[in-house]
């Protein structure tokens, strides 16, 4: 660690530093669920009214999960003895790991997490410790706990415990490797139990990951381990820890790595970088599977493998590689489906369930939301393609029902799951209710080829632009061109300690200076010289307007798509997109659409920023443009006309225009479900709809909120976005134009600049098709 740090882990350092510092210290904290705001409220939060839960647990202890948050409450357990590839760094130093791991479970499975730090290296008085956790928490997640001790501290307090126990270390990855090795093997035509394992390594997750391959068929003869010593074989001079023992071969003679690779058809390695050689590759079995999974420097790099072996498949550990072996495809699902039905363990059977739906979705048949959402990313199983990836949202809705299931015929259920359907469409609303809804944007803009994702950025010299276009850069997202000064681009880049070089990494247009000026000048004066606009006029306007120039790259094919607005006037900037890149065939003209990742829902509002009192007629083309885009990102649109009046409880004006919109959306678009006119409440709440009338064409919440006008649009989208605080936000997402376009707001964050390059990149794909 004390090497001296290169400028791109220099900058990462900061980065980091700057991510945990603020705006609050830390990743999580404790938020409320239930309302605080009066006397009553008090008295059933607190005393008296807390009373009667307390007694119908003590009655009956399974009323905990219907009155607390315990059934969906994991204990993250660290004493901080092997922190990542950190070492023994002590518990309080491992926290950031923990909180890190807790926001992990809360994003991918909606679980709450209380990150536990102990001070204890005796194992026996950690077994103590945690089990008398019990009552607080719904499972337990060990993480960072150095081996041998892992294992004994897992096993006592499986015996002693009556909730699910997981060592993630173990067996996160030895779960999804185990996933990666069928398929594999699948794709190569062997069986598993012929296949030979040379194995690198033989701590917790090594061994962990054997144990999952011999119950799924691989025979432990055929297991040839080596840890730091050498070939594990019994009477090895020096011996070998216990939990090795049941890896142990007869002495043949073989000693070393080398030894036992030849003729290997699998090696597994979790040990230390570069320890398989392509020299040693050469010597495997034909078309051998590889998962090298030290991290963050593998056994080997694919691309050595591949030189030395074509033939061969391979997984790691790295996310910029195919075949991610990740946790997290893995530990937030096989909790959800534990703590969902009560499962009193998490058992052998359990984690086969969750081998075989990871192996099974790098298989299945995308869905057509799914593969609307991913379009341009190659889902195909094969040798590239062997694992879904981490991001999949089909992961939580396919593991917590398979692990849940398993949890029952194994007999540890304690509230089993019923109606399999029902609780599969609950997984379903999570993922669609939170900002997962935007990774498979990202994945989209990330199989574009890079010559097909330029994105313009008129703003090119704001420091958040110059953020973002590092992001997209280092991401793959996207293939920024700044325009702007090169000077002062280049004293900013280097002030805000990014990396990315003008003219290697990142195109410089020069308002000021550039090849291309007489074709920007003419074309513009091409396009505006009836509007009174002269030569002289032009010449000065593509000068001046960093948008007029961004506008004409995507006009002439210099760039796929654009972005403007974080600096300047909305109109001014919604003008010069209009004169120059138009209004797509068949569109009514321009409309916005702003979207909010709400922390129990995401939710879509239009017209945010262009229409300020639109038609019924235009308010109708409105939302079918709306509706349109929430289906690109692979949602069912879902759309209340929200007005001051509920189903007809007004006849002002406004109250009948929106009705009126809502009957010809109807009549037009019968197949996409809405309803209207109604209040904004009644809009997220089908209860409260069907108070006011019995024959609502909108089943469950609105996703999709079309506003009467400008005004209440705006407001309500402003209000929403600070009432989220840290939430994701997208937009504005100008719709109806020729060409991807789009004009952000001035505050828009370097987050919003990212998630609207990914847009708009997907965008200029599904246009070229």
């Amino acid at each position: 660690m004390n090497k001296p740090l290169t400028p791109a882990e220099a900058a990462l350092r900061d980065a980091a530093r700057e991510y945990h510092r603020n705006p609050k210290p830390g990743k999580i904290a404790v938020t409320p669920l239930k309302p605080l705001s009066n006397q009553l409220d008090l008295s059933l939060a607190y005393s008296p009214g807390v009373a009667y839960p307390c007694l119908d647990i003590q009655a009956d202890p399974s009323k905990a999960a219907e009155f607390t948050s315990r059934g969906n409450l994991v204990g993250v357990v660290t004493n901080g003895t092997a922190v990542l590839g950190l070492g023994d760094i002590g518990p309080l130093a491992g926290k950031p790991v923990m909180e890190g791991k807790g926001c992990l479970f809360k994003k991918f499975a909606g679980i709450d997490v209380f990150d536990i730090e102990l001070a204890e290296r005796d194992p026996d008085k950690l077994v103590d410790i945690i089990a008398s956790l019990e009552p607080t928490l719904g499972g337990i997640n060990l993480e960072d706990i150095k081996a041998p001790e892992c294992f004994y501290i897992e096993r006592k307090l499986r015996e002693r415990m009556n909730i699910p126990v997981f060592h993630d270390d173990q067996h996160g990855t030895a779960i999804i490797s185990a996933a990666a090795l069928l398929n594999g093997l699948e794709l190569v035509g062997k069986q598993i139990g012929d296949v030979k394992v040379a194995v690198s390594g033989a701590g917790a997750a090594a061994l962990a990951c054997l144990d999952v391959m011999v119950a799924l068929g691989v025979k432990p003869a055929h297991v040839f381990a080596c840890d730091s010593k050498g070939l594990i074989y019994h009477g090895r001079a020096g011996g070998f820890d216990e939990s090795k023992a049941r890896y142990a071969q007869p002495d043949t003679g073989a000693r070393t790595l080398a030894d036992v690779v030849k003729g290997a058809d699998v090696f597994l390695g979790c040990s230390a970088p570069g320890v398989l050689t392509g020299e040693m590759v050469k010597t495997m079995a034909a078309k051998p599977v590889i998962l090298a999974l030290a991290n963050p420097e593998p056994e080997i790099r694919p691309e050595d493998a591949k030189a030395a072996r074509p033939d061969c498949i391979i997984a790691t550990g790295r996310s910029d590689y195919p075949n991610q072996v990740n946790n997290v495809l893995c530990f937030p699902y096989i909790f959800r489906g534990a703590l969902d039905c009560g499962a009193s363990k998490i058992t052998e059977e359990m984690k086969l369930a969750c081998v075989h739906e990871i192996a099974a979705l790098a298989k299945a048949e995308t869905s057509a939301e799914v593969a609307a959402a991913y379009a341009g990313k190659d889902l195909q199983f094969g040798p590239d393609y062997i694992i879904p990836t981490p991001f999949d949202p089909r992961l939580i809705m396919r593991i917590a029902p398979a692990v849940a299931r398993a949890a029952f015929e194994s007999g540890v259920a304690s509230r089993p799951i019923s109606d399999m359907a029902a609780y599969r469409a609950s997984l379903e609303r999570f993922v669609y209710q939170t900002g997962m809804v935007m990774r498979p944007v990202y994945a989209a803009a990330k199989a574009v080829a890079p010559q097909a994702k330029r994105v313009a950025y008129a703003e090119g010299e704001d420091e958040r632009v110059l953020r973002a276009a590092q992001v997209v850069l280092d991401d793959g997202i996207a293939t920024p061109i700044l325009i702007g000064r090169p000077a002062v681009i280049e004293q900013r880049i280097a002030k805000a300690g990014l990396r990315m070089r003008l003219g290697q990494d990142v195109e410089c247009v020069n308002p000021e200076d550039d090849r291309r000026f007489r074709q920007y000048w003419e074309a513009y004066h091409g396009l505006m010289s009836r509007d009174g606009v002269t030569v002289d006029a032009a010449k000065a306007a593509v000068r001046r307007s960093t948008t007029i120039i961004a506008a004409l790259m995507v006009h002439l094919g210099d760039a796929d798509a654009m972005l403007c607005g974080t600096l300047g006037r909305f109109d001014q900037h919604l003008e010069h997109v209009r004169d120059i890149i138009g209004v797509e065939p068949g569109a009514p003209g321009y409309a916005t659409l702003n979207a909010l990742m709400l922390p129990d829902r995401t939710l879509f509002v239009t017209d945010t920023y262009v229409n300020e009192d639109p038609s019924a007629e235009l308010l109708t083309a409105i939302a079918k443009m709306a509706a349109d885009e929430v289906s690109n990102f692979g949602l069912p649109p879902r759309l209340a006309f929200v007005s001051h009046s509920n189903f007809g409880s007004s006849h002002r004006p406004s109250a009948l225009k929106v009705r009126r919109a809502r009957d010809l959306f109807r009549d037009r678009h019968p197949g996409i479900m809405c309803d209207g006119e109604m209040h904004g409440d009644s809009a997220l709440s089908a209860t409260l709809r069907e108070r006011a009338v019995a024959d609502s064409t909108l089943q469950g919440e609105a996703n999709l909120l079309v506003c009467p006008n400008l005004d209440a649009a705006n407001i309500l989208f402003n209000v929403l976005k600070i009432t989220i605080g840290s939430g994701v936000t997208i937009g504005p997402i100008l719709l109806g134009t020729a060409a991807p376009a789009h004009v952000l707001t001035t505050s828009s964050t370097v987050r919003r600049v990212i998630n609207m390059t990914a847009l708009a990149v997907a965008e200029a794909q599904a246009r070229r098709r």
